[in-house]
C-alpha cells in the first residue's frame, strides 16, 4: 500500500533536488573559480597594451586612466613599483599592500582588485558597493525555483483535498439523513482506507436503521389486529360489560389506535424527507378548522404555505391537544401570521405551569414526558415529536418560550409561500 506520508515526503525530496540543482546552476554561472587565474592574466594583459609605457609622463598616465574610467565606468588607480600614486579616475581607492601576496581582493566598501602589471606598476580597479541588485539571472533562477515547487507540490495537494472534499460532502449528506451517500474509493492510501470504511459504516448504519424501521412498522401493523377483535369483542357484549368499565375500554383502544398510528407517521417522516402531497395551504383556515373542533378561536391573519394538509392538520393538532392537556381548564390561544423575514408563524399559547428552561428542548424527543405527566395517563410522548417532525419536514422548526403571565407558548415558523400578507407583529 502507498502511504501518504511517502507520498508527501517523496514530493518535498524532489522539489529539493530540483532547487539544488537550480542553485547550483546559479553558483556555476555566479563565478567559475578554474577560470579566476586566466582571467586575470588577460586582464593584465590588456591593461599593459591600453596603457602609456611606465617612463611615459604623468600627464599622458593619467589620460589614458581616465580614458579607460570613463570607458569602463570603474575606479582606477596606477601606482608605481615603489608604491607612489601616479595617475587616479573616479573614487578613492586604497594602495596596494606589498606585503601581500598579489593579486588580492581589498577589504571594504570599494570591492578593488589589484591587477600587477608586467612592467612593475600595479593597477587597482573596482566598484564602489551599493545596494544588491540582482542580475537578471538571478531572478530567471528564483522564478525556475518557484515554479518547480508550484508544479511540483499542486497535483499532489490538489488531488487529497478533491478526495477530502468528497469525503466530507459524503459525511455531510449522511449526517443531514440521507442515508445512501457513499464515497468514491480513489487511490491505496490512508484516505482511501478513510472513504472505505466511511462506506462500510454508512451501509451498515442504513442496514441497521431500515431494519428498525421495519420491525417498527411491522410491530405497530400487527398490534391493529388483537386491537380490532379487543373493540369487536368489546361491541358484541356491551350488555355485559358496565358502562362505566366500557368507557374505560374504548378509551384505552383509542389511545392505543393513536399510538400505532403515530408511530407509524414518525416512521414515515423519517423514511421521506420532503412533502409527498404538497399543495399550497392557508394556514390561517387551517388552524382555524382545527380549533373549531374545540370552540377555540384563532387570531391573526391569512398566510399561504406549501405542504402536505394532513401533516399541517396533524401538527395543528398535536399542539391544541398538548395545550389543553396542559392548560387547565382555560383554552389555549392560537395566533396565525407572517414574521418580517416573510416566514408564516402560528402560536399556540396554554395556560399551565409552563415548561422548566432545562427540558424546552427535551420535550421534543420521542417517548419523552415532563414529571408526573405519566402518572395521569396522559400522552405517549410523541405528540411534541411529531410537531417538530413535520415542522422539519416543511423546512421550520419549532420552540417552546415562556408566556408572559404563565404558561408555555409553541412557536412554528415554517416557508411561506405568499408575500402580500402583513407581518405579524
Amino acid at each position: 500500500m502507498k502511504r501518504l506520508y511517502l507520498q508527501i515526503y517523496l514530493t518535498i525530496v524532489v522539489i529539493l533536488v530540483i532547487a539544488t540543482v537550480a542553485v547550483g546552476l546559479m553558483s556555476r554561472f555566479a563565478f567559475d573559480a578554474e577560470r579566476f587565474e586566466d582571467m586575470m592574466t588577460v586582464a593584465r594583459e590588456l591593461a599593459v597594451k591600453a596603457l602609456p609605457p611606465s617612463d611615459a609622463p604623468r600627464a599622458r598616465q593619467q589620460e589614458a586612466i581616465e580614458r579607460l574610467h570613463d570607458m569602463l565606468r570603474i575606479d582606477l588607480a596606477l601606482y608605481a613599483p615603489g608604491g607612489e600614486l601616479l595617475a587616479a579616475a573616479g573614487r578613492r581607492l586604497p594602495p596596494p599592500d606589498p606585503d601581500e601576496a598579489l593579486p588580492i581582493r581589498l577589504r571594504g566598501p570599494h570591492g578593488a582588485w589589484i591587477l600587477p602589471l608586467s612592467d612593475g606598476r600595479i593597477l587597482v580597479t573596482g566598484l564602489w558597493r551599493g545596494p544588491w541588485r540582482p542580475g537578471p539571472w538571478v531572478l530567471v533562477a528564483l522564478l525556475a525555483v518557484a515554479f518547480a515547487v508550484a508544479v511540483g507540490a499542486w497535483p499532489l495537494v490538489r488531488r487529497l483535498t478533491r478526495r477530502l472534499e468528497r469525503l466530507k460532502t459524503g459525511v455531510e449528506q449522511l449526517g443531514e439523513g440521507d442515508l445512501g451517500a457513499r464515497v468514491k474509493i480513489e487511490g491505496k492510501d490512508e484516505i482511501a482506507a478513510l472513504a472505505r470504511s466511511f462506506n462500510h459504516s454508512a451501509g451498515r448504519i442504513e442496514e441497521l436503521v431500515n431494519s428498525h424501521k421495519m420491525l417498527l412498522a411491522n410491530a405497530s401493523h400487527e398490534l391493529r389486529t388483537p386491537l380490532t377483535r379487543i373493540n369487536m369483542a368489546l361491541a358484541m357484549s356491551e350488555a355485559g360489560i358496565d358502562a362505566r368499565a366500557r368507557e374505560h375500554l374504548k378509551a384505552d383502544i383509542a389511545e392505543l389506535d393513536q399510538l400505532i398510528e403515530e408511530i407509524l407517521l414518525a416512521s414515515r417522516l423519517e423514511a421521506v424527507r420532503s412533502a409527498e402531497r404538497s399543495e399550497e395551504i392557508d394556514l390561517l383556515a387551517l388552524a382555524a378548522e382545527e380549533a373549531a373542533r374545540d370552540g377555540i378561536g384563532v387570531e391573526g391573519r391569512s398566510v399561504t404555505v406549501h405542504g402536505e394538509r394532513s401533516l399541517l392538520r396533524r401538527m395543528i393538532r398535536n399542539l391544541i391537544d398538548n395545550a389543553r392537556h396542559h392548560g387547565g381548564d382555560t383554552a389555549p390561544v392560537i395566533a396565525v401570521g407572517r414574521l418580517p423575514d416573510g416566514q408564516a408563524r402560528i402560536e399556540v399559547r396554554d395556560h399551565g405551569p409552563g415548561v422548566p428552561e432545562g427540558e424546552r428542548e427535551r420535550i421534543f424527543a420521542p417517548f419523552y414526558r415532563l414529571a408526573g405527566s405519566a402518572e395521569t395517563g396522559r400522552g405517549s410522548g410523541l405528540g411534541l415529536a411529531l410537531v417538530r417532525q413535520i415542522a422539519r419536514h416543511h423546512g421550520g422548526d419549532v420552540q417552546c418560550r415562556t408566556a408572559e403571565g404563565g404558561g408555555s407558548i409553541f412557536s412554528i415558523v415554517i416557508p411561506a409561500s405568499e408575500s402580500a400578507a402583513k407581518p405579524l407583529v
